[in-house]
């Protein structure tokens, strides 16, 4: 019974407007929406690491879209998904050498203080705006992350003063070549500026931020895409607690649907990190687009009213 209580609290923050979805939820049995977020967020843990994106970009305009959850309970669980997926797969990815601290510290830092200014920002705007701004901001990503061209071993000669001072540098082993690869990185200064932008994102759809991490260490820092992919599944897991915080603080953050989205993606992303050394990323790249293309298209027309 509480469960279902739950659910219906859920929609009924959203007032008269989801009326629909509330009549529709009391016709389904309650344990199929937690099942069903189960199921959906282990596919989602699945992909999500080896391309590098976090597991919120794919939850937030998926669940929002598709179930019949308020956004800002969508946007709450949506940043302890991707906190989620992050923690789990940290280990393996630290482990590899496919993360590395001196290079998420600083940018992390700076990522979490804009991510709370975002998070306060997001909860502060009508459902509507967010709505479509989300929609908007997927589909950019999408154009981003199609256009954008990926260097899977930048050549970074001379690294700046900055990233010297910070030792922000390494070796990792390339487990599909078998190769121990050292590598460096520049434009330390332009980073962090960039990440400080990446953060106010997060926090407001909490998306988490593997969509923006990536391009910036890859092509503005020159970190190896395998490198900049381990290691903006790390800054994540640092991004998305700060931000997370400002949700539990608001109430936005719901257990039954947080819950099962939480454990299908921290079982799906265990999987997801042991498959990211040997996967070709362009694969696994074209299904992310495909997704996000869909859930994109749908957010905006839902906060437009035209597909509700």
């Amino acid at each position: 019974m509480l469960p279902r209580i739950a659910l219906l609290a859920c929609l009924a923050w959203a007032g008269p407007v989801f009326a629909a979805d509330v009549a529709a939820t009391v016709a389904t049995a309650w344990w199929v929406w937690p099942l069903a977020l189960f199921a959906v967020c282990f596919v989602l843990g699945i992909v999500a690491i080896p391309a590098g994106v976090g597991g919120g970009v794919l939850f937030v305009p998926i669940v929002s879209g598709f179930f019949p959850f308020h956004l800002d309970f969508v946007r709450g669980a949506g940043l302890l998904v991707a906190l989620a997926s992050a923690l789990a797969a940290g280990p393996n990815l630290l482990k590899s050498g496919l993360a590395d601290l001196r290079l998420a510290m600083p940018l992390a830092l700076l990522a979490s203080a804009s991510s709370i200014v975002g998070a306060m920002m997001g909860l502060a705007l009508p459902s509507n705006v967010v709505q479509t701004a989300l929609g908007v901001t997927i589909l950019a990503i999408v154009a981003l992350m199609a256009l954008a061209k990926k260097s899977e071993l930048p050549d970074v000669a001379t690294p700046d003063r900055l990233s010297a001072a910070l030792r922000m540098h390494g070796v990792f082993r390339d487990a599909a070549s078998g190769r121990d690869i050292p590598w460096q990185v520049h434009r330390t200064p332009l980073g962090l500026v960039l990440f400080t932008a990446i953060g106010i994102l997060a926090g407001m759809f909490g998306l988490g931020a593997g969509w923006a991490n990536v391009p910036a260490l890859n092509l503005v820092m020159g970190a190896p895409l395998k490198v900049s992919a381990g290691t903006s599944s790390f800054i994540l897991s640092l991004v998305d607690s700060a931000a997370a915080w400002v949700y539990l603080n608001k109430g936005a953050v719901l257990a039954v649907v947080a819950v099962p989205s939480v454990i299908g993606m921290m079982l799906g992303a265990r999987i997801g990190a042991r498959l990211l050394g040997v996967l070709k990323a362009s694969t696994v790249r074209r299904l992310v687009l495909v997704l996000l293309l869909f859930s994109g298209l749908r957010a905006l027309l839902k906060g437009l009213g035209l597909w509700n």
